[in-house]
């Protein structure tokens, strides 16, 4: 048997830890390792045009499957391209081992061609970030790499020169049994006590989840029954906890639509399940709150909290609801959910009356009809900004759709490469990619993967001709719009010149066949829809305290534009209200 070489082991590791494939951009010092992945039969390349890209399908692929992703850049510029979509994963937890291929090994610090220092680079967004200086280093670092991006949730870097990767790999390394999994945190005994005691005595309990929930539904239902809690979430949140839930109260923040906010604010025991919300503006100062999070170092960094809590929700819950006495007072949750569904009815038919003459198309009866019909198991990726918006108001979730988004990183561009990661892990399960034209227009070479790779991804443009969301962020700081309007070609006759399959929408009665039809055609699909950028209402009054950026912390503001077919399941609960 023939020796291995560096580049070789190293991609034998990566498929004994599961990698099935690692998206990049060929290069130079990184060509020794994509040649290894030629010849290997358990892992496949997938050349992307940027290498953002790749990182964020990497990071999109490891958030649906659980299991560890993999991206890779070529020395300087290559893998300096790949920190935005790793900052996304890391920030998201998703478990993504990124290779930063590097210059000669006898050139560096002496300020040779595209010489960079990823080392320093990657620090701020990665578990683990180190450099491959030596052949003996393997494989023992890479383990380590693989061990901290799966055993911590996030992103581990390894740097390694060409050369490096060239030479034969060690005779006798050590190759040691990898972690593919992560283990589950329960709580100590102690925080339990203290916690069962809290909830004993408050009388109005109130549940804010967050993506931490992922797992965990039925543990929160049966909690919150048990101590009549209204359930209120986070974005990220929304996917694992909103559906099949009769305590419902809806999402608070910036986006934040029914009764969330006041169920939050207005119990006297606030217990915030796997979030890392991060509008502390959002969150209330006079009531006692308890943090439960797998994360230490996210315990109390947006509030004060009366007990901090480590663990795992649904450890923690196991534990935790069989000791707890029942509660059979029922009026707060009541109370909420009637707020919640009044709450509703405000907006529900803001966007949806006459919307067969309204020229250019309300963005949210788009998003209304995309939730009609796309698949019960669909995976959506969401631009950030307006798209946000429409996904947070208009998707229903189910427990088998998927939202997917740069909900905590907040990038640009996000939602196309996310798409790409998504449908490779299943070519058969429909993928809608929510782009704004901005966020589209950004990575749009990345489309050409789609058609490259004959991925049946389906594009739905959200196309106003402007950063919507930061128009908002200006109005509200009491700045004319600047530099905010874009001047775009025809997508859909881009995505035909391309080899895809494009249609172009610019009145109401188009959008349901136009969307039926690119979800019927097999291979990747853009749907380029002209709509309203005069969509977003501003409230009449606005804080004075309120400040550029997304992170608008000040004040709640209610974006008017209605909530699709939430007001249905807010009614639903309503019904099984107990009645005197």
């Amino acid at each position: 048997m023939a020796k291995q070489n560096v580049s070789e082991q190293f991609v034998d590791i990566l498929v004994r830890a599961g990698v099935k494939r690692m998206y990049g951009v060929v290069g130079d010092s990184l060509n020794p390792v994509v040649d290894a992945i030629r010849r290997h039969k358990g892992i496949e390349w997938i050349q992307v045009r940027h290498e953002e890209t790749a990182a964020f399908a990497a990071g999109a692929e490891a958030q649906i499957t659980g299991d560890l992703a993999a991206c890779a850049g070529s020395c300087g510029p290559g893998n300096l391209h790949l920190i935005n979509g790793l900052y996304d994963a890391h920030r998201s937890m998703a478990p993504v081992l990124a290779l930063a291929s590097h210059i000669p090994s006898g050139e560096i610090g002496l300020g040779f061609f595209q010489e960079t220092h990823p080392e320093l680079l990657f620090q701020e967004c990665s578990h683990y970030n180190e450099m491959i200086s030596n052949p003996q280093q393997m494989p023992r670092l890479l383990q380590t790499a693989i061990q901290h991006a799966i055993g911590r949730g996030g992103v581990s870097v390894v740097s390694m020169p060409g050369d490096i990767a060239s030479q034969p790999a060690p005779e006798k390394s050590v190759e040691h049994a990898l972690i593919t999994s992560r283990p589950t945190v329960r709580p100590g005994d102690e925080e339990i006590d203290k916690l069962c005691r809290m909830v004993d005595e408050a009388k109005r309990v109130t549940l804010f989840c967050g993506s931490g929930t992922a797992g965990a539904h039925a543990e929160v239902m049966e909690f919150a029954e048990k101590v009549k809690s209204p359930v209120g979430h986070a974005l990220r949140g929304k996917e694992w906890i909103q559906y099949d839930n009769p305590y419902d109260v809806g999402m608070s923040g910036l986006l934040g639509y029914g009764a969330a906010y006041e169920a939050t604010n207005e119990c006297d025991l606030l217990i915030l399940l796997g979030t890392d919300f991060p509008y502390n503006a959002f969150l209330p100062t006079d009531v006692k709150i308890v943090q439960v999070d797998v994360r230490p170092e996210r315990l109390g960094r947006r509030s004060k909290l009366d007990l901090a809590v480590w663990g795992d929700v649904r450890e923690t819950l196991r534990c935790l609801t069989p000791r707890v006495k029942p509660k059979s007072d029922r009026k707060f949750l009541d109370r909420m959910l009637k707020k919640h569904a009044d709450a509703l009815e405000g907006v529900v038919k803001a966007y949806t009356r006459k919307v067969e003459k309204h020229v250019p198309i309300h963005p949210e009866y788009v998003a209304s009809v995309l939730d009609e019909i796309a698949d019960e198991d669909a995976v959506f990726t969401v631009d950030t900004g307006m798209c946000n918006v429409w996904a947070a108001r208009y998707l229903t979730p189910n427990g088998k759709r998927r939202v997917i988004g740069s909900f905590s990183h907040g990038s640009m561009a996000n939602a196309l490469p996310q798409a790409i990661g998504a449908q490779f892990t299943d070519r058969n399960r429909q993928v809608v990619s929510m782009s704004g034209d901005g966020g589209f227009s950004m990575l749009m070479g990345d489309f050409l993967t789609l058609v490259q790779y004959d991925l049946p991804v389906k594009v739905v443009l959200f196309n106003n001709s402007a950063l919507g969301m930061v128009e908002l962020e200006m109005l509200v700081a009491g700045l004319p719009s600047f530099g905010t309007t874009n001047k775009n070609p025809d997508f859909a006759a881009v995505a035909r010149a391309a080899g895809a399959y494009g249609v172009r929408v610019e009145k109401p009665k188009q959008l349901e066949s136009a969307l039926r039809d690119a979800f019927k055609h097999k291979g990747p699909a853009l749907v380029d829809i002209v709509t309203d950028p005069n969509a977003l209402s501003i409230p009449p009054k606005i804080s004075a305290d309120m400040v550029t950026g997304f992170a608008l912390s000040a004040g709640k503001i209610v974006l008017d534009g209605g909530v699709g077919r939430m007001l249905q399941m807010a009614r639903s609960n309503l019904r099984n209200v107990p009645r005197p």
